[in-house]
């Protein structure tokens, strides 16, 4: 087992890549979904459940962390893959776009970011140095550069302000970062949607150097015309030969057009949020199980999916067990959903593999269009 932290592209279509990130705690093949464990929990899911949808990797959320149980508790109690018993490896954020989204509730120096804990009112100090603290206290394989999350929209004067400030970050948390080996610090391209300040950005980023690098400021409500616009060139700004991370991404065709356009690593609290509110994605689209014509039907969300929702429970069941607010719903309809987007990466990688890519995309819209049609 590699005791050091290395990215092997091994094969690519197009500009979409597919290979392996190795660390000391495993192995993440790519392009990768993680899903989101924001409070140390994949919420409605085991961690042996979640690994057997086949997620490589997950995501914990520096900011939800430190405040409870605090970061300090985590680490004397063995650190969070410990804590959480998930032995593989775990990306966290910086905290930033939490502590960004708290608006009133925040006060912003070039120093970091003071702010108040949505839980209780207490006030903590953000900044890059202690988001390095907090994420080696956390244990994290990868760690993510400190930086400010440019709101949407923005004026060029205003991402430039932003970018920069975040580029100073970036620098101040790779110093704070240290030598870690078997850790990885990823820095994060800003810029909002100016190609000349993306470009900027990236090649400060090389500058400082980082073992992988994330394309930030995206998924935040300009829209997917929009984003994949900013995609179409991002990424090709960033070294080639270390990972790509588009961050809070998302939808399936979200995720499809990502990778299309050269991006190696995602996360997104979509498929266990919806799998909470009644929402199961198939190859299909999206299926609200809520709706009455699921009552007595006694068809699986997908007669091709191979989790447990699908294998052992009718869409009446589940319908009957969302109505009734049983726990058992949002066990189910998560598991599905993870599955469901663990299952597109790996057919996604395969076909990168394949050199058919294109192929598989289009079957992929194909049977989106189609609709939730498949007859009794």
């Amino acid at each position: 087992m590699t005791q050091r932290f290395q990215f092997q592209v091994n094969a690519t279509d197009g500009r979409a890549r597919t290979g392996v990130i190795s660390t000391p705690r495993g192995e993440v093949r790519t392009p990768a979904f993680m899903p989101v464990g924001t409070a140390a929990t994949v919420k409605a899911m085991l961690p042996e459940s979640v690994r057997a949808t086949g997620a490589d990797i997950l995501l914990g959320n520096t900011y939800h962390l430190m405040l409870r149980p605090t970061a300090e508790r985590i680490h004397q109690l063995g650190g969070l893959h410990r804590f959480m018993n998930w032995p593989r490896p775990i990306l966290t954020d910086s905290g930033g776009f939490q502590v960004m989204s708290l608006s009133g509730l925040r006060k912003m120096t070039e120093e970091g970011v003071r702010f108040k804990s949505h839980i209780d009112g207490s006030e903590h100090w953000l900044t890059p140095e202690r988001s390095m603290e907090i994420q080696r206290l956390l244990g994290s394989d990868i760690v993510m550069a400190f930086d400010e999350c440019t709101p949407f929209p923005s004026d060029e004067k205003t991402a430039r302000a932003s970018m920069e400030r975040s580029m100073r970050w970036a620098r101040r948390s790779r110093d704070a970062f240290g030598d870690r080996p078997g850790h990885a610090l990823f820095g994060i391209q800003q810029g909002s949607i100016y190609p000349d300040q993306r470009a900027e950005s990236a090649a400060k980023l090389r500058e400082i150097g980082f073992e992988g690098y994330a394309v930030g400021g995206l998924a935040v409500g300009e829209g997917q015309k929009m984003m994949f616009e900013v995609l179409d060139y991002a990424p090709d700004m960033l070294p080639a030969d270390r990972p790509r991370y588009l961050m809070g991404v998302g939808k399936p065709d979200d995720i499809v057009g990502a990778v299309e356009r050269g991006i190696d690593m995602m996360d997104c609290v979509l498929p266990s949020r919806s799998g909470r509110t009644g929402q199961a994605f198939t190859r299909r689209g999206v299926v609200n199980i809520k709706n009455a014509r699921h009552m007595d039907d006694p068809r699986p969300l997908d007669a091709s999916c191979t989790c447990p929702a699908c294998t052992s429970y009718s869409r009446a069941y589940l319908h009957h067990v969302f109505r009734a607010q049983e726990i058992i719903s949002s066990m189910l309809l998560t598991w599905h959903n993870l599955h469901y987007f663990q299952e597109l990466m790996e057919g996604l990688r395969g076909a990168i593999a394949a050199g058919n890519l294109a192929a598989f995309v289009k079957t992929f819209h194909d049977q989106r269009a189609m609709g939730d049609i498949e007859p009794l």
